[in-house]
């Protein structure tokens, strides 16, 4: 999709946002619950940490993805978690590969981390695909780790650590 524009989050994007977090596949696919209020979405967006960065993926001026990235602290501070979501009507389209272009960017060139982490749901191929390409490798798997349907599902850590 050639007209994404990645971008900082800003305090006006919580409706967009809040229409992405909304969706049941980003739900699905990420450990958020369903069904946020507006307000919640708001203060999530204005209650960033300090050492926390979001980014938005737009097209045509709309709010369509998001990608976060908190930086560690003390000994950790070499290493960034992410967490993203795509809206479910544009999902395999190339918005999370410029979600993660972008904030691989970042994290490498103007935070300096060394190590990159996250979790996603092991039957989650898409996205797995997406992290794997980025560079992201498995380093374990937890079981029963989060409820999902009505189910206890897996989820697999995976990190990207850079030279």
């Amino acid at each position: 999709m050639n007209n994404v524009k990645v971008r900082a989050a800003n305090e006006d994007d919580y409706e967009g946002l809040h229409d992405v977090w909304s969706c049941r596949g980003v739900a699905r696919g990420t450990l958020q619950t369903p069904y946020p209020s507006l307000d919640y979405t708001k203060r999530r967006l204005q209650e960033l940490p300090e050492d926390g960065h979001c980014l938005v993926a737009e097209v045509d001026g709309r709010v369509v993805g998001s990608i976060a990235i908190i930086c560690g602290k003390n000994r950790r501070r070499h290493v960034g978690s992410i967490g993203m979501g795509v809206h479910d009507d544009f999902q395999g389209r190339g918005i999370g590969t410029a979600l993660m272009e972008a904030v691989l960017d970042l994290a490498d060139n103007w935070l300096s981390l060394k190590r990159l982490e996250l979790t996603v749901y092991a039957d989650n191929e898409p996205a797995l695909r997406l992290y794997r390409k980025a560079g992201f490798v498995v380093e374990g798997a937890h079981e029963a780790y989060a409820v999902r349907d009505g189910k206890l599902s897996d989820v697999c850590s995976m990190a990207r650590l850079k030279g």
